[in-house]
């Protein structure tokens, strides 16, 4: 089964099942509330650390370097806003845990080992020279 389709059914499920634990603890209107309180604060922190990332990346270019892990750093962050937006406690959490820097210093680092893993560079290096014909006919 392609994990895109489990995970479409799945979310959904383990959300419902999260509303109706939480909501039986602490009434319907406390869960209700907390799920927007919930994406609010953590929509208000994403974009906190977003204008953080978007400072740190400017001066990683004015320095003439790649901004690579501000790149990353973004798009993490991209999606831990969208996760808090969808209502539910479970993609809550998730987005919570990638709006925190070490956490996504982590995700950078698996990123990283698997690319360096992925790929190695003499393997895909050719040596040569070139010539141009014209110039040779030419003369």
């Amino acid at each position: 089964m392609n994990a895109i389709l489990l995970l479409i059914i799945l979310i959904p499920i383990i959300e419902i099942y999260l509303f109706i634990e939480i909501g039986g603890k602490i009434g319907a209107f406390n869960t209700i509330s907390l799920i927007f309180i919930t994406a609010f604060i953590g929509v208000l922190y994403a974009r906190y650390e977003g204008f953080n990332t978007l400072k740190s990346g400017m001066s990683q270019l004015v320095k003439n370097e790649l901004p690579i892990y501000e790149m990353v750093s973004g798009a993490a962050l991209a999606f831990a806003a969208f996760l808090l937006i969808i209502p539910g406690f479970a993609t809550d959490v998730v987005g919570l845990f990638m709006i925190f820097p070490p956490t996504r210093k982590i995700l950078f680092r698996k990123i990283k080992n698997k690319q360096s893993t992925n790929k190695n560079d003499e393997e895909d290096m050719i040596e040569g020279h070139a010539e141009d014909i014209d110039e040779k006919n030419n003369k």
